[in-house]
């Protein structure tokens, strides 16, 4: 009995109970089993082996030993003298069935099902006759027996199918309760009767079910009877691109930590004509069908629209987005397009004159001096840059350096690369990268980063709001290095500009208004009035952005100079406290703590 105990708690998950060898002889003799402890085996062992531990079979539905189902089973035993076991396992074959919690919610359903059958099943079979409290003579109990039996016809309960139908209705499951006395054993009509009574038609095991009444384990055993056909659902299109929507600016050093700035392939440029990217077309869904025949409807996928901008149009079929001229291609964030590229073959001189343009320019040699580039794009320039003005909406590249006497002023609203700056003013609303700083005024509302070749910075003021890094700072003959951190430098620059302008226009308005009256006078006015509602409003907005930038920078946890070499020289200010250096300092990360400048 130890070893059926085991076995049964194994498969239904009830708990062994121990009983003595006196009560487990007496058990399998009524069970009809041998007496294990008469095996020579047995005899020899002197403690019983531990049971092997089994992983949990998440797809059996485990039941007690005081379940109906089980006890119903024990009925039918007892009344066949032999019977399989009973195999309650949601098993759905080489295809994938319900995982997890979708398992779960189904065992329990089917627990509750056959329980509901189980146990009226149950209740229907009559209880045995207790044995009459007086003895009585062979003749009178066999002519009483006798009696019951014309009086009482046999006992029959004939076989029962029952269809389980998943919630999704994608499978059905076939158990069979089998006859109770004269009951009539399973036959086909019955498994017809029970399928048009459920519904269920479509993807039946026909081979199974014309074997069933046949099979061995036909009764208390769970199949697998009919399978749906899944939804598969459509798969949004897509848009393949061609171009970059993010350009990532990599700057690749050769073994001497020298950076090439003629190929830092931040541009791309495109044909006219040319593909910048594609819809991939929706997967279309395809619809499914229940074990009662009905169909599941699919959800379609959608196809995208074009991220159609400036200078880009639809191709005939409207699955490419193509560029209408040539030039560079941008994303917007929503949409590409395509910016025209000024080609300056040669040098910006007395032969080109200065350059304005709508769009970016790229210049293949120098720009000269007294000359000035203007431009809402982005700036490309091959050689160097003199003593020049040069303004860009979008990003500056010079690739040979900056050499500006003093006299050169560059202003760039992204981000700016150079080779080298010495003696000019740069204005960077974005980051700065360059080799060498000399005797420069650099205002940068990012990173100022000279960490490639030289990486020196010698001289000048560097008012940077997110940082410095650079491999030196000074030089050993203790020239002058002021570094500002923090605040706004290319916005506060912008800002002071803005409010002297306005300041010079509400003086020259005060002194028309002391004028007398003339058609001039009146024209003046009226612009400079215009003039200075324009710039009020510019101011207001001037002050609101910097309050937002101020704010995130506070998040960021402020910024930090961070260098290889300080030599004396170099005065550091945070905010409000400045701090002179007054002796050679290697590797340095200076920055706000507690209130102090601190060169951890």
């Amino acid at each position: 009995m130890e070893f059926k105990s085991g076995f049964w708690g194994r498969l239904f998950g009830f708990k062994q109970t121990e009983r003595s060898g006196e009560q487990a002889q007496k058990q399998a003799q009524e069970q009809d089993l041998p007496d294990l402890k008469s095996e020579p085996e047995q005899m020899e062992q002197a403690t019983p082996l531990p049971e092997p531990q089994l992983e949990p079979d998440i797809n059996q539905l485990v039941l007690s030993h005081e379940h109906p189902f089980i006890l119903l089973y024990e009925k039918w035993r007892e009344q066949v003298g032999y019977a399989p076991l009973p195999h309650l396992r949601l098993d759905y074959g080489d295809e994938d069935g319900p995982v997890d919690e979708g398992l779960e919610k189904e065992l329990s359903r089917l627990r509750r099902a056959i329980t509901s059958v189980a146990a009226d099943r149950l209740s229907q079979i009559p209880k045995e006759p207790e044995p009459e409290p007086e003895p009585v003579s062979e003749e009178e109990a066999e002519g009483k027996e006798e009696e019951a039996k014309e009086e009482e016809p046999p006992f029959q309960l004939d076989a029962l199918p029952l269809i389980y139908v998943t919630a999704d209705q994608l499978a059905a499951w076939l158990v069979v309760f089998p006859p109770i006395g004269e009951g009539r054993e399973l036959d086909q009509e019955m498994l017809e009767g029970i399928l048009k009574e459920s519904g269920v038609s479509y993807g039946l095991d026909r081979e199974l079910l014309d074997g069933l009444p046949d099979s061995e384990n036909r009764y208390f055993h769970l199949f697998l009877i009919a399978r749906g056909k899944a939804v598969v659902h459509g798969k949004d299109g897509y848009i393949e691109d061609f171009f970059k929507r993010t350009v990532r600016k990599k700057f690749e050093e050769d073994e001497h930590g020298r950076v090439d700035y003629f190929h830092l392939n931040i541009v791309q440029n495109v044909e006219k004509g040319q593909p910048i990217c594609q819809i991939i077309p929706p997967v279309p869904g395809v619809p499914g069908r229940t074990v009662l025949d009905e169909e599941i409807t699919c959800k379609e996928g959608k196809t995208p629209s074009l991220p159609k901008g400036r200078n880009t149009e639809a191709s005939e079929d409207g699955m490419q987005l193509l560029a209408v001229k040539s030039g560079r291609v941008e994303f917007s964030g929503r949409s590409f397009l395509v910016k025209s590229v000024l080609e300056i073959g040669g040098n910006v001189d007395f032969s080109t004159g200065n350059i304005n343009f709508v769009g970016d320019v790229h210049i293949h040699g120098d720009v000269g001096s007294g000359f000035s580039v203007r431009t809402i794009g982005n700036v490309t320039i091959d050689g160097v840059v003199e003593a020049a003005e040069i303004e860009a909406g979008g990003d500056l590249i010079v690739a040979k350096g900056i050499l500006g006497d003093s006299r050169a002023m560059i202003r760039a609203h992204h981000d700016v690369y150079a080779k080298y700056m010495e003696n000019c003013t740069v204005h960077c609303r974005g980051s700065l990268q360059t080799d060498c700083i000399v005797n420069c005024d650099v205002y940068c509302d990012g990173e100022v980063n000279v960490r490639s070749g030289r990486g020196t910075i010698i001289g000048g003021r560097i008012r940077a709001a997110q940082g410095v890094d650079a491999k030196v700072v000074g030089s050993k003959s203790e020239s002058v290095t002021s570094i500002f951190l923090g605040g706004q430098p290319f916005a506060d620059f912008e800002r002071e500009t803005l409010l002297l302008n306005i300041k010079k226009q509400e003086a020259e308005l005060e002194r028309l208004e002391r004028q007398p009256d003339s058609p001039t006078r009146t024209q003046r006015m009226g612009k400079l009035r215009l003039d200075l509602s324009i710039g009020r409003m510019k101011l207001a907005q001037f002050d609101k952005e910097l309050k937002k930038l101020k704010a995130k920078l506070e998040e960021q946890g402020g910024c930090r100079l961070k260098c290889s070499i300080a030599y004396p020289g170099m005065v550091l200010t945070i905010g409000d406290l400045t701090m002179p250096l007054a002796k050679e300092t290697s590797m340095v990360d200076a920055r706000l703590v507690g209130g102090e400048i601190c060169l951890l």
